[in-house]
């Protein structure tokens, strides 16, 4: 856990020492990583806007291709979304069975589905732990795969873009290189957002009720 926080709060200093370590197989750990991020309801811990800001910034000083990045983030996306929904597809009900599946997380994601459809498979991909809940949950209600295709190749295109370019444009400027743990921070907090309101709304319906 201590080592989680550390990336999370120094991601600038550890992409850096990949970088200069491991140069073009950047590029294979972080399309790993975001696979994995969205791909598998067991590692929704691991960082995902935060990541691809932070490789946008490398990008705007040269270490990183951008084309290159975009490219390559953009289909780990899909991918893990793709896997994600296959997964529950093939589970169905008997996921509710499996104890390591958090049942608080589940919820949430119902709660969204149930307010937006199939629009959150879009939205939950700004939005940490639900988006790797969505394309699973997706599954398991059984959504046609065009469907969710649509959702889940339009989403991806675009968060991937948005982060990566927020990083390149913004992330060398003074101030954000020399606050970059508090900047990363503000990420994390400002997506959770959504998630919170939602979770606050739907207790409070529980107790109104």
């Amino acid at each position: 856990m201590s080592f989680l926080i550390d990336l999370f709060l120094h991601l600038d200093t550890h992409m850096a020492a990949v970088i200069a370590q491991y140069g073009a197989w950047t590029y294979g750990l972080l399309f790993f990583i975001i696979f994995m991020e969205t791909g598998f309801v067991v590692t929704p811990f691991l960082p995902g806007d935060s990541l691809i800001f932070a490789a946008g910034t490398f990008a705007a000083i040269g270490s990183i291709n951008l084309w290159l990045l975009l490219i390559l983030l953009m289909i780990a996306a899909i991918a893990g979304n793709t896997a994600n929904y296959w997964i529950g597809y093939w589970l169905g009900d008997e996921a509710k069975n499996i104890k390591w599946i958090k049942q608080d997380y589940m919820d949430r994601t119902h709660a969204f589905f149930e307010k937006y459809g199939g629009k959150t498979i879009f939205l939950a991909r700004f939005i940490p732990i639900i988006r790797t809940f969505a394309p699973f949950v997706a599954g398991i209600g059984k959504m046609p795969f065009d469907y969710f295709s649509m959702y889940n190749v339009t989403g991806c295109i675009v968060w991937v873009a948005l982060f990566s370019f927020a990083g390149y444009f913004f992330g060398n400027i003074p101030f954000v290189r020399d606050h970059f743990s508090m900047v990363v921070i503000g990420i994390v907090v400002i997506s959770l957002l959504p998630a919170v309101w939602e979770a606050w709304q739907a207790r409070r319906k529980n107790v109104n009720a």
